[in-house]
């Protein structure tokens, strides 16, 4: 497959035709992602809507009448989706009560929650580049110095790399190569 690049914040970066199979992995036939941690991710957060309450929770939004008249979501699917974030973790509920009214729900992220900050702002950097005509309505911005906040991919060395830099290898590669060995014996039979 023949690849292709494009400049992005200054640097050029190629794209291959995929990430590079590693040790077990290659070749990429020989295993199944039957684990995958994105597909396990998109089954928490499966729907717009529940990208779009976390958005709002990021926000500052803790009231559920807040939740439903930003997203724009029927009480319903509020309550819905509200009480799945809550069941998976990503956020917690805290009544509150205001005087002379009734006991209210509010929302808060968790740790869980706090931590799908950079994809979300991965997806928003995204839209912008591609999906916007001149850009996003907003833009995340350092409070130290006040630049645009950009998202990146970078080893645990720091540096900065490409998806043409990157390969995917097992967590465990005993653990993998033990899990390929039956469905090998298998299929050369």
């Amino acid at each position: 497959m023949a690849g292709y690049g494009y400049v992005y914040a200054g640097r050029m970066v190629g794209v291959t035709g995929g990430l590079r199979m590693a040790g077990v992995l290659e070749p990429r036939g020989a295993w199944s992602a039957d684990e995958c941690s994105i597909a396990r991710a998109l089954g928490v957060l499966g729907t717009r809507s529940s990208f779009l309450l976390l958005r709002e929770a990021f926000y500052g939004t803790s009231r559920f009448d807040d939740f439903a008249a930003r997203v724009g979501l029927s009480p319903a699917v509020t309550a819905a989706r509200l009480r799945a974030l809550v069941e998976h973790g990503l956020l917690e509920r805290e009544d509150y009560r205001e005087p002379g009214q009734r006991t209210r729900a509010g929302y808060r992220l968790t740790p869980m929650g706090a931590d799908l900050f950079p994809a979300l702002a991965a997806l928003m950097q995204w839209g912008d580049r591609w999906l916007a005509d001149r850009g996003g309505p907003v833009r995340l911005r350092h409070q130290g110095c006040g630049q645009t906040v950009h998202v990146h991919l970078r080893c645990g060395a720091g540096h900065e790399l490409g998806v043409d830099e990157l390969e995917l290898a097992a967590s465990d590669e005993a653990r993998v190569a033990r899990a390929l060995a039956p469905a090998a014996a298998r299929s050369s039979r």
